[in-house]
């Protein structure tokens, strides 16, 4: 410790006077008045009665020094002005008005002791009340502050170091700071205080312990006073609790360290990003809202390239550069934008920049992204975007690749394409008689028609006129028979599946046309309720005309061999605004109650021959069109197989 001088008595002192001790500083008060006043009256007295000849009036000094012990100013005044007064009234008594001498220059002495001793009480008492109100402002403090001299013993304890530490000012005044609070410190105390008493001045963070036995971390700065022989005299040190503020601290460090093991082992690719400058942008440009982006990006398609580039990326974990395969040490592989990892042909960054702009909190997509070697790859992606309230105003897109899901629905897509066209060659297995009759007719026609164009002109004068006629039957049953060909070929092909706007009732048209000659060899009447105000629909036509002739052929198969009325009726109505219903119904025995659940799952079928693919095929078809496929069953009255159909986009738009 530093050798420090005497610490004024004033911090020392008591400064908010209340409870009991309010009620003891008043008797206190009141008992050096009764004293004064006493001390007075005993002095005039002995004074006045006495024949000793003496400077008896000095005495006097002391009533004011009783009277300044209340620290009162009227007191002081009082008990000095009362002092002068019995002074000169004893001298007057005892001498008079015409003797001078030397009882008048020890009257002279003793007033301007009493005059002089009350001169320094009131200074002394105005220096008292300022270091007072000084004191009392540290008694003010939220921070806890004391006062140690020079052998670390507390002088002066404030008000929140006693809330803090428990102690009164009475228990921890004279007691030895570093004991009574066990202070540790980060580093050797000599140390310390060296630099204490080289720069008058100390910072740092201690630990220490409550009268409870709690330890708290308090950010401690000390100050050394100094005498004007810049000798260092008293050491004030104020503390600030931290205890909560470094707990806090510290659990913000562990949650950081924890999102920085996740984010660097998760198999998850994951980007952080800032998007900043491009809301300074959308700022300064009014476009930071959804609408106004949106119309802005009709009009100005090119904004999103510059956007892209203004998107910068901040981190990205060692998942997502596996996945872009490149070197996050080289400089060369440094990513600075979202330009960086998206492709040319990214379609929805567009729907990032409205989500953003209209504030939504997430937004989930699918896009490629593109390796350092300029491959892409597709992805599943989701994006958070930060909240109003939100400092950091980062956003975290969290990234996913798929490409193996991708080539395994892609598989998946092509096993049931290649089950697709099996079951339409199973179809037409079971329509050979149909089609062979169908193909027959034309080819009939042709050699009936040329057979009599010979006859013509085999006569003595040949008709050229039926000649021609005969000529243009045989090509018009050549064209039919080569689109019945072609229907079946088409019917067949295995060609990739297209989107194409189709008309329901030409659809329906050219189902009924590879089936029809089945309805004649089975007796089942068709009959046909199309509403020719039906808007188109988009998808495949070929997968679509499977479906209805699956549906048509297993309804013809459910009626054969009954005797009843064999009908079968083919309706085509619109839903509502964006989908249609053809509905495929037959007068068949219906579905067994029991078969209903299973009816459309693969490989379950009811016919001795059958694969137990066509309706599984039907309903994954009608899915992937949009639509679904159901069936209302009665049982003993037919069945009804509803096939839903979302109508054409463009469709919707100008209805």
């Amino acid at each position: 410790m530093s050798k420090l001088g005497r610490t004024p008595r004033v911090l020392s002192m008591p400064l908010d006077i209340d409870g009991a001790e309010g009620a003891n500083a008043g008797l206190k008060r009141v008992a050096c008045r009764v004293a004064a006043a006493l001390l007075a009256l005993a002095i005039v007295l002995f004074d006045t009665l006495s024949t000793l000849e003496g400077a008896v009036a000095v005495l006097y000094v002391v009533v004011v020094l009783l009277a300044a012990r209340t620290a009162r100013r009227a007191d002081i005044l009082w008990a000095t002005a009362g002092s002068v007064v019995l002074t000169l009234l004893a001298y007057i008594d005892s001498h008079g008005f015409n003797h001078v001498g030397a009882q008048t220059l020890r009257a002279c002495v003793s007033l301007a002791a009493i005059g002089g001793t009350a001169l320094l009480a009131l200074q002394n008492q105005r220096a008292t009340n300022k270091l007072a109100g000084q004191a009392r402002l540290l008694n003010l403090s939220h921070d806890m502050i004391f006062v140690r001299d020079n052998a670390g013993l507390i002088t002066f304890w404030n008000r929140s170091a006693e809330e803090v530490y428990g102690w009164s000012a009475r228990q921890a005044i004279g007691r030895v700071a570093d004991d009574l609070l066990s202070t540790r410190y980060p580093e050797q105390r000599a140390s310390i205080e060296a630099a204490l008493l080289d720069t008058g001045r100390w910072e740092g963070t201690l630990e220490q312990r409550t009268k409870a036995g709690s330890t708290i971390v308090v950010e401690s700065r000390w100050v050394v006073q100094c005498d004007h022989l810049r000798r260092p005299i008293e050491i004030m040190e104020t503390h600030t609790d931290v205890t909560d503020r470094k707990v806090a601290y510290a659990a913000l460090v562990a949650s950081e360290r924890r999102f920085r093991r996740m984010f660097d082992a998760s198999r998850i690719g994951v980007v952080q990003e800032d998007w900043g400058a491009l809301r300074t942008e959308l700022t300064k440009l009014g476009l930071l809202n959804g609408d106004a982006l949106d119309a802005h990006l009709v009009s100005h398609p090119e904004f999103v390239e510059r956007a892209r580039t203004l998107v910068n990326i901040v981190d990205v974990n060692p998942a997502l550069m596996a996945m872009l395969r490149r070197d996050a040490v080289s400089s060369s592989e440094v990513l600075e934008s979202v330009d960086d990892v998206l492709s040319e042909n990214d379609r929805t960054f567009a729907s990032a920049l409205l989500a953003f702009a209209r504030g939504d909190a997430f937004l989930e997509g699918e896009t490629e992204m593109v390796r350092a070697d300029g491959s892409r790859f597709p992805v599943l992606f989701t994006i958070t975007y930060p909240t109003v309230d939100d400092a950091d105003g980062s956003v975290l897109v969290f990234v996913v690749d798929h490409t193996e899901r991708k080539q395994a629905q892609d598989a998946v897509l092509a096993a049931q394409a290649e089950l697709a066209h099996a079951a339409r060659v199973s179809t037409l297995g079971e329509l050979t008689a149909s089609i062979a009759h169908e193909v027959n007719q034309p080819l009939m026609a042709v050699v009936t028609s040329g057979e009599a164009g010979m006859r013509w002109l085999k006569r003595p004068v040949p008709d050229l006129h039926e000649v021609e006629t005969a000529m243009a039957r045989i090509i018009s049953e050549g064209r039919r028979a080569s689109e019945i060909v072609k229907r079946i070929r088409a019917f067949l092909t295995k060609a990739p599946a297209q989107q194409d706007a189709l008309s329901p009732a030409a659809l329906i048209d050219d189902a009924v046309r590879l089936v029809e000659h089945e309805f004649t060899r089975e007796q089942v009447s068709l009959r046909l309720d199309v509403d020719p105000a039906l808007p188109d629909i988009v998808g495949d036509r070929i997968q679509l005309q499977q479906v209805l002739v699956n549906l048509m052929v297993n309804a013809c198969q459910a009626m054969a061999g009954q005797s009843a009325p064999r009908v079968l009726a083919i309706r085509a109505a619109r839903t509502g605004a964006d989908s249609l219903v053809i509905s495929v119904s037959d007068t068949g025995p219906g579905v067994a109650a029991e078969n209903l659940e299973r009816l459309f799952d693969p490989f379950f079928t009811t016919k001795q021959q059958g694969m137990g693919m066509g309706l599984a095929i039907c309903r994954s078809t009608a899915q992937a069109h949009g639509g679904g496929l159901s069936v209302v069953n009665s049982p003993g009255a037919g069945a009804s197989f509803q096939l839903t159909l979302a109508v054409s986009p463009d469709t919707i738009e100008q209805s």
